[in-house]
């Protein structure tokens, strides 16, 4: 495919602009490790909710969207569409904690809620395995999709396209640190919707296509559209909507989506003005990354359908594209190459933000981990201010050549999706759970990281699958995977907090004096301390979870009711639309009021 003046003109704008970005903030960005990793925690509501949404649209998310639209439909986006409840739960109980704990990481808060040589290594220990395993395999899978939309719209080998885009990415981040992320993830956010929109309304109204009453016409397409999955489908409601909305929101962490909070937005939250900023950038990442932002995807989605119906007509169309690099999710990439001179260069552009913004952002948070958790505990306790940045531009650099040769060995985005959740089953209730339960301790979450993982890997590495889940000889239903992985963790962790010690008193109180997480599950704590007449609850804070789950629940219905009334205005299907869009407005008015009586509580 041949890209005009015009295209390459978008194209070296964007380069010039967000490397003048990092360059301008790196004197600042390098003064100190808060300022490299927290930008100072000065940062307001709005520019940390944009730089949110502008990480989670990678490279990959409209591949994955593409993938799943077009294997199990519409509906089997409710894979991540429900993690919307992990983040509600973040918005209106976890972030304004996350912010009163004042860590410089989320993994500090080991050693805030837990104390000894058991949280000295659960600290040292996850940030390895998170901020290099984790976040390694996160960054292959956004790679892996820069691969294909290279390979497909502009001919380039993987490798070209591993070494071209993530060159300059590891630049700008290596010099400007976590401000220099998020002034960039401003512009990309911007640059990236005006891509993915444009895209979308083109992309749908090209002859092949033949616009969107076509597409809602096309055989191949009809079965595809509905946002709920076939009733009648047993195992698929199962599959696809009971098991994300009753068990996967809850007990898997995964990167974006962590029950509790945690990861690079709790690096968000940490970095924000005060505990209302905090809140204030989650609620408003939630509405942009569900309500609003899935459907320009979705419609290029169902666009392909009509254009490439399956896999051959792809490698038919694109016989340069190596076989092992074939997928459904190609069919992003492919209708891209449709746009004409000057929108593609605009929609290029957009995929090269993504793909920048979700990388910097990963490599920023990845090495604040490796710093602040592991080299300063580990290596060199008394690092001074300048060796921590300097380590941690090191590291920046180390991960993005580990991440860069691991996407070169992958195939599918969907398969690294599956195997994060996988690997985090079980996990999510103690991330939920140990701010409000006093018995939680560091043994609960060292033997639930390891049956997790110990057990995804027996699964997918083994015949253990085949025995336990085929289709016709398995002992559990094909789908009972990660529920299976999730009670068995589960019954291991709580075996595990009941048969060890409880965390020291004075753990327990310096956590709770800090922090007042309040609640019943704290009574037995709060009750000792007084009959050793030292007082840790503070009289002018009151317990907010009661009514922060009533806002989650109102914001929950909003953000569903806003996403799905776009959907139906789009199908035409205006009865439906006009009531969601009714729905939305109710539940937004007492959200407003119930959002009133919490920032009175925390004010």
């Amino acid at each position: 495919m041949e890209l005009s003046t015009l295209d390459y003109g978008f194209i070296i704008v964007f380069f010039t602009l967000v490397l003048g970005i990092g360059i301008y903030v790196s004197k600042k960005s390098g003064k100190s490790s808060t300022e490299f990793f927290l930008s100072g925690r000065t940062m307001p509501w709005w520019l940390l909710g944009l730089s949110m949404v502008a990480t989670t649209f990678s490279t990959d998310t409209p591949n994955l969207v593409t993938d799943l639209v077009r294997t199990t439909g519409v509906s089997g986006n409710w894979g991540w569409w429900c993690f919307l409840l992990t983040g509600m739960l973040t918005v209106f109980v976890y972030a304004k904690l996350w912010r009163k704990s004042n860590v410089k990481t989320d993994l500090e808060f080991y050693e805030l809620r837990y104390g000894g040589k058991p949280a000295s290594f659960l600290r040292k220990f996850r940030a390895v395995y998170l901020g290099i395993l984790f976040n390694v395999i996160t960054m292959s899978a956004v790679t892996l999709a820069a691969i294909k939309i290279g390979g497909i719209m502009l001919g380039l080998d993987p490798i070209e396209t591993v070494v071209g885009a993530g060159l300059i990415t590891v630049v700008f981040s290596a010099l400007g640190g976590f401000r220099g992320v998020v002034y960039t993830d401003f512009l990309l956010f911007f640059v990236a919707m005006a891509g993915a929109i444009g895209a979308a309304f083109y992309l749908v109204n090209i002859p092949e296509v033949g616009g969107l009453q076509a597409i809602i016409e096309n055989d191949m397409v009809k079965s595809k559209m509905d946002i709920l999955p076939d009733l009648s489908d047993t195992k698929m409601v199962i599959t696809i909507l009971v098991i994300p909305l009753a068990v996967q929101w809850w007990s898997s962490w995964y990167p974006g989506g962590e029950p509790g909070g945690g990861g690079y937005i709790a690096q968000r939250m940490l970095a924000a003005k005060d505990e209302n900023h905090a809140i204030g950038a989650t609620f408003f990442f939630n509405i942009m990354h569900y309500a609003l932002r899935p459907w320009p995807w979705i419609l290029v989605a169902l666009a392909s359908l009509v254009v490439y119906p399956d896999i051959a007509s792809i490698a038919q169309a694109f016989p340069n594209v190596p076989a092992d690099k074939l997928g459904h999710d190609l069919a992003y990439s492919a209708m891209l190459t449709k746009l004409p001179s000057g929108l593609l260069g605009v929609v290029l552009a957009s995929l090269i933000a993504a793909y920048m913004s979700t990388i910097s952002t990963q490599l920023n948070w990845g090495s604040s981990y490796l710093v602040f958790d592991f080299y300063k505990q580990q290596i060199n306790p008394n690092a001074t201010e300048k060796q921590m940045v300097a380590f941690g531009r090191v590291s920046t650099v180390v991960l993005m050549v580990l991440s860069a040769v691991l996407a070169l060995a992958m195939q599918n985005a969907m398969d690294v999706f599956n195997l994060l959740l996988s690997f985090g089953a079980g996990t999510g209730l103690i991330f939920i759970l140990r701010w409000f339960w006093w018995r939680i301790n560091a043994w609960s979450e060292i033997s639930a990281m390891f049956a997790s993982g110990i057990l995804s890997i027996l699964i997918a590495t083994t015949s253990l699958k085949s025995f336990l889940f085929d289709v016709e000889t398995g002992i559990f239903p094909d789908w009972g995977e990660l529920p299976f992985i999730m009670i068995v963790t589960t019954i291991i962790w709580v075996t595990a907090t009941f048969v060890t010690q409880p965390e020291s008193k004075e753990v327990l109180r310096s956590f709770y004096r800090k922090i007042q997480p309040g609640g019943p599950g704290w009574s037995k704590v709060v009750d000792e301390a007084k009959q050793d007449n030292e007082e840790i609850v503070d009289s002018n804070e009151k317990w907010s979870v009661p009514s922060g789950i009533t806002a989650m629940l109102l914001g929950v219905v909003l953000i569903y009711s806003i996403m799905f009334a776009t959907g139906y205005w789009i199908y035409g299907r205006t009865t439906s639309a006009l009531i969601l869009t009714a729905v939305a407005a109710v539940s937004g008015f007492f959200l407003i009021k119930a959002w009133g009586r919490m920032k009175e509580n925390i004010l």
